[in-house]
């Protein structure tokens, strides 16, 4: 088949997606939004590869808080993206993680260029931005969010299938009356990639944390997130006599917060801007305890792919997030701890994480049952096999 796979942020997983499919046989273009700043996966072909790689946004500045700049970026990606897919002509293509503005566009130009394609349903957007309207976001989104309703309904009415990374997003495909086309499918980590390495590694004798108790947060920070409570759990800690530290790996509007918090309470801090995939395993493996962040408002319609990474990296993991969320049950299962995300939290938290940092023995114990959970849970194979044949079913149908 000739595919095209459109993941806007870049992540790794779908990339691994990609590649396994274009290993498999098929033509696969891979492609991403360059004007989304994260982390992201291995973008670029290696010797003897046949997948191509490719960009749309190019030039583009995509400002997450200043939404009336935007909507028109993401207006404008919607043209960019339906221009790409017509160049490609795929027989199917699978979008993830596009703004909703830019899947309205798309969607409606589809009806036209009538190439069948699949939603893989990250977020549901309309619930996040309802639930943070009135506090984050301005009473005004509420409105927004039933328009995004009504848009990301008629999205996932359009597309030939929807992939859900949860069992909890099918009660909205039934409100929606698309349950008829879900698959669930979880996300996954790609094992081969980030694997567990030495914690006096390269990276971290750099970054001068080589011989520190390391608190580390790689990943995105927006509305979901309160980065506050990464400095005031960090303080929690040294007030229970450990020397700790935290490393914040980002970019954007959440590290002047983070570095003005840190001031605040006098927590030592070190922030750095998203470092190169192919050393994000000695980036994760510079923590003593990795943390995981997500508001209690996103409950289980956001599944924070990082704690995959983690689990992969073979460290302990702390989560401050809703305890009803998927990636709340892999933390406690592989031996970490998660905790409500508010600062009434934060004394319960600190001294998980100040006893687990007391207990040498106990660190790796609990590393190495992330590490085993990870190579238990997340077959990709097992995965992409059901992705290929969900796209083969499409296409012969076609």
């Amino acid at each position: 088949m000739r595919l095209l796979v459109h993941d806007f942020s870049g992540h790794p997983f779908q990339v691994q997606l990609s590649r396994e499919l274009a290993r498999r046989g098929h033509d696969v273009v891979h492609s991403s939004c360059d004007a989304y700043v994260s982390g992201k996966g291995a973008l670029v072909a290696e010797p003897g590869e046949t997948i191509v790689f490719e960009t749309i946004g190019d030039g583009l500045v995509f400002d997450k808080l200043r939404f009336a700049k935007r909507l028109v970026v993401e207006i404008r990606l919607g043209f960019q993206l339906v221009r790409h897919v017509r160049s490609h002509r795929p027989d199917v293509a699978v979008l993830s993680n596009v703004q909703i503005p830019t899947l309205v566009i798309f969607a409606f130009a589809m009806l036209f260029v009538r190439i069948p394609w699949v939603l893989w349903h990250q977020d549901v957007y309309a619930i996040a931005v309802k639930s943070f309207a009135g506090d984050k976001l301005s009473r005004g989104f509420t409105v927004v969010s039933a328009v995004f309703e009504v848009a990301e309904k008629w999205c996932s009415r359009r597309a030939v299938a929807v992939v859900a990374i949860s069992d909890a997003f099918v009660p909205v495909h039934e409100k929606w009356g698309t349950a008829d086309k879900v698959t669930v499918i979880p996300n996954w980590a790609p094992l081969d990639e980030i694997v567990p390495v030495e914690r006096k590694n390269d990276w971290a004798v750099e970054q001068g944390v080589d011989d520190t108790l390391t608190l580390l947060y790689s990943g995105t920070l927006g509305l979901k997130h309160d980065p506050s409570l990464l400095v005031a759990l960090t303080k929690q800690v040294r007030d229970t006599g450990v020397d700790a530290e935290l490393v914040v790996v980002n970019e954007g509007p959440a590290a002047e917060v983070i570095r003005d918090e840190a001031a605040r309470l006098e927590v030592p801090v070190t922030l750095l801007p998203y470092q190169p995939y192919d050393r994000l395993p000695e980036v994760l493996g510079s923590g003593d305890v990795l943390l995981v962040l997500l508001d209690q408002r996103a409950g289980a319609f956001s599944v924070p792919s990082k704690t995959l990474s983690y689990l992969c990296a073979g460290r302990p993991i702390l989560g401050l997030m809703p305890l009803e969320n998927a990636a709340s049950t892999l933390v406690e299962r592989a031996g970490g701890a998660v905790f409500v995300p508010q600062s009434g939290s934060i004394p319960a938290a600190g001294a998980w994480v100040a006893e687990i940092l007391g207990d040498t023995e106990r660190r790796e114990r609990v590393g190495v049952a992330s590490r085993a959970l990870a190579e238990d849970e997340f077959t990709a194979e097992r995965c992409i096999d059901r992705f290929e044949t969900l796209l083969t079913g499409i296409e012969g149908a076609r």
